[in-house]
């Protein structure tokens, strides 16, 4: 078994980290000599493909086929909040699938998700192996922590299609304890009196996690995490870039939302200004010629303050606390239990960020690492643990994020695997027949927290047929949920009575088809080559 590299698959970049022959987690250098890689994906209008740092440089110029922000589309539908705010923020096609999944245009081609970010992660494979100057084969990807059952499978498929054998997903904040040394922390406590308690506060580009972790003798238990999936650095841009257009709207009389080439350039500037006022108190929005009416050029020119922006970020800053309370209730404790908060995902460097949670928990939060780089160091560090290139000082013990479930009668939602339970595990509930003489139940696999079934998202269905005939409720079945180490369901329906059985893995009920990850896994391989070739 060769090793295997960490792979941080990030909203708006990606990094990725090895193990080398002393057992340390080292960063990976990209090929344009970067230690993070733009998760950006574009095709030329001679039908070239591009990736990374020189897709994001043309995208100005090329907006409706240069991809960003993929990752909120991982595993979605294309009726669900974050393809509808894609569309509604980008400049390229986003379209239903024949499933009603979410799927991308790119140089009139369609393309899932998974098949953009496969693409991404060719690019860091194709840079791992030049860096390292060996074959990669295997990774651990990460995931956030509140990823469901689908964007799990969709990341999955993902490195499938770029020919990576996925050792495991793991959660970024799990990912991050790691890095964080843990194991060298309960070291150097000798027999301490009481657990020690962790936050990892986990701001990213496209979604935001707060993950609770205990270590006691050796044991990092993940023991409760909470977040939204809708909540990340690209909603800070959106914010600057909504005043910019208002502004822009109001002095000029021209919107600047129908001009594709113009947003990406405002876009641009809209992220550059954000990284600025976290070391700045101002910084300076200067796009010459961004349009053009019968008077002449126009210019986009403005200054922005920090406290601009803290004012319109409050809400957005002040969001991540409900998963806070959330998840600190789930794992019985206070803000004042917590020992040590960490931070990562690159939104954390916001000076408004940093305040907010050194209100909250009361404490100053740990900035020791770089928060682009600390989840692919720890997920390198579990590839290492894997492959035994590194010494398994301390078990992480991780949880499931979201209940998992099934409907009964009158659309109530009955949960089978309740949030925050350790994993891997499989647990088991009994269904009666509501019908008499029924002889086939059909089992609803549902995700949430809502007591309404309707209102949870539904990751499969599956029959258990062959049941005796009798009256309503004489009849019974035993419905087992099992969640691996990746967090992917499997589920089984069983009839002791008769023996029937019916079971579904949801790697197979949701998203890609074994079929389609294989059809896009051979295209990847002929894109791959022909770009060789035009090389």
């Amino acid at each position: 078994m060769g090793r295997a590299i960490g792979i941080d698959l990030g909203t708006t970049n990606s990094c990725m980290a090895f193990v080398d022959e002393q057992g340390e987690a080292n960063v990976i250098i990209n090929a344009e000599g970067g230690r993070t890689t733009p998760s950006v994906v574009a095709r030329t209008a001679d039908g070239e493909y591009l990736t990374g740092a020189v897709a994001r440089r043309q995208a100005a110029t090329n907006p409706t086929d240069t991809l960003f922000s993929v990752k909120r589309l991982m595993g979605q539908r294309f009726d669900d909040r974050s393809a509808q705010e894609t569309i509604a923020r980008y400049p390229f096609r986003v379209e239903r699938a024949p499933n009603g999944d979410a799927w991308v245009r790119l140089g009139g081609e369609p393309m899932a998700p998974p098949e953009v970010a496969a693409m991404i992660l060719q690019k860091l494979k194709s840079d791992a192996e030049h860096y390292l100057g060996e074959d990669v084969t295997d990774a651990v990807i990460t995931v956030p922590a509140y990823f469901d059952d689908a964007q799990r499978n969709a990341t999955k498929a993902a490195g499938e299609i770029a020919g990576l054998n996925v050792r495991r997903i793991i959660n970024e904040p799990t990912a991050a304890a790691l890095a964080y040394g843990m194991d060298t922390a309960i070291a150097q406590s000798d027999q301490p009196a009481a657990p020690m308690h962790l936050a990892v506060y986990d701001l990213g580009g496209g979604t935001f996690d707060i993950s609770i972790l205990r270590l006691d003798s050796g044991v990092v238990d993940v023991v409760a995490t909470s977040g939204d999936a809708f909540l990340g650095g690209d909603d800070f841009d959106a914010l600057i870039v909504e005043h910019l257009l208002d502004d822009f709207r109001r002095d000029a009389g021209i919107d600047l939302a129908a001009d594709p080439a113009a947003l990406t350039r405002v876009k641009e500037a809209a992220e550059t200004a954000k990284r600025e006022l976290s070391t700045t108190q101002t910084a300076r929005v200067n796009l010459p010629y961004i349009t053009a009416d019968q008077t002449g050029a126009k210019h986009l020119e403005c200054e922005l303050t920090r406290e601009q922006l803290d004012e319109w970020a409050a809400d957005l800053v002040q969001a991540t606390i409900e998963p806070c309370e959330r998840a600190l209730s789930d794992a019985q404790l206070s803000p004042s239990d917590i020992d040590q908060v960490a931070l990562i995902g690159g939104q954390t460097r916001m000076p408004l960020v940093q305040e907010v949670v050194r209100r909250y928990f009361g404490r100053e939060p740990s900035r020791s690492v770089n928060p682009d780089e600390v989840v692919a160091v720890g997920a390198a560090l579990q590839g290492g643990i894997m492959g035994g290139d590194v010494e398994q000082a301390l078990l992480l013990l991780d949880v499931t994020s979201q209940t998992l479930g099934t409907s009964t009668i009158g659309d109530v939602f009955s949960p089978i695997i309740e949030r925050n339970t350790s994993i891997p595990t499989s647990q088991s509930e009994s269904y009666v027949t509501v019908a008499d003489n029924q002889t086939a139940m059909q089992i609803d696999i549902l995700q949430g927290e809502s007591p309404t079934a309707s209102a949870n998202r539904e990751l499969g269905v599956f029959m258990l047929s062959g049941l005796r005939p009798a009256p309503a409720g004489e009849v019974s079945a035993e419905v087992t949920f099992s969640l691996d180490a990746d967090g992917i369901l499997s589920a089984r329906a069983y009839d002791a009575d008769t023996g029937a059985e019916a079971q579904i893995t949801l790697e197979d009920a949701v998203g890609l088809t074994g079929a389609q990850i294989e059809e896009m896994t051979q295209k990847a391989e002929r894109r791959r080559q022909e770009s060789g070739q035009a090389r």
